[in-house]
């Protein structure tokens, strides 16, 4: 399969103080680390595409290790997400690829999170948002970790790359109080509750 071609790496950390209210006795932490890449496949349609997933795995496992390191180690991440925005020269399915690199590599570096790793991804333009669901770890029905965080560069991705985006983050929404699943009750046997 092709090279992984690196045009520019990125890292973004939020520390949101208050919502309304009390502040909290710690500030919720949000970090997004983002690669743009070289899409190999961008301007024609490849039929077998799929091997490039496993050599975008490094590049998983680096921007993981980079959020868990950035947000203070793994007892600090109780949330994460991941997305795609491939460039107009690609196809939506090109951003698909990120799945399992960004999903497991995520999964490894917290050491063996349960929940499926929530996602998003589209085709857009230089300057083009995302908006990237964060859901807990361990339990995708803790309601208070469904957060989401807006990614995106003034200059990616260009036509024939992709900006491939994973999240972290320390906690539930500030003053979540909508009720569900809490963490301190999750079970942890099948990723959901």
């Amino acid at each position: 399969m092709p090279e992984v071609v690196i045009r520019k790496l990125g890292v973004n950390v939020e520390e949101i103080f208050h919502e309304g209210g009390d502040a909290p006795s710690q500030p919720l932490r949000r970090a997004v680390a983002i690669a743009v890449i070289h899409n190999p496949f961008a301007g024609r349609y490849e039929p077998d595409i799929e091997g490039f997933m496993a050599d975008l795995n490094p590049l998983g496992l680096r921007l993981a290790n980079r959020l868990v390191e950035v947000l203070g180690g793994v007892d600090q991440v109780q949330g994460y997400g991941k997305g795609a925005i491939v460039g107009s020269a690609g196809e939506l399915e090109h951003g698909a690829l990120w799945h399992v690199p960004g999903g497991y590599a995520m999964r490894e570096a917290l050491g063996g999170a349960k929940a499926i790793v929530p996602s998003t991804k589209k085709v857009g333009a230089p300057g083009t948002r995302l908006d990237i669901p964060i859901t807990h770890i361990d339990a995708s029905y803790v309601r208070s970790h469904f957060d989401a965080i807006e990614v995106g560069l003034n200059d990616a991705p260009k036509a024939d790359e992709l900006l491939l985006a994973l999240v972290m983050s320390t906690g539930s929404r500030i003053h979540a109080r909508v009720g569900g699943l809490q963490a301190a009750d999750i079970e942890g046997q099948d990723g959901l509750r």
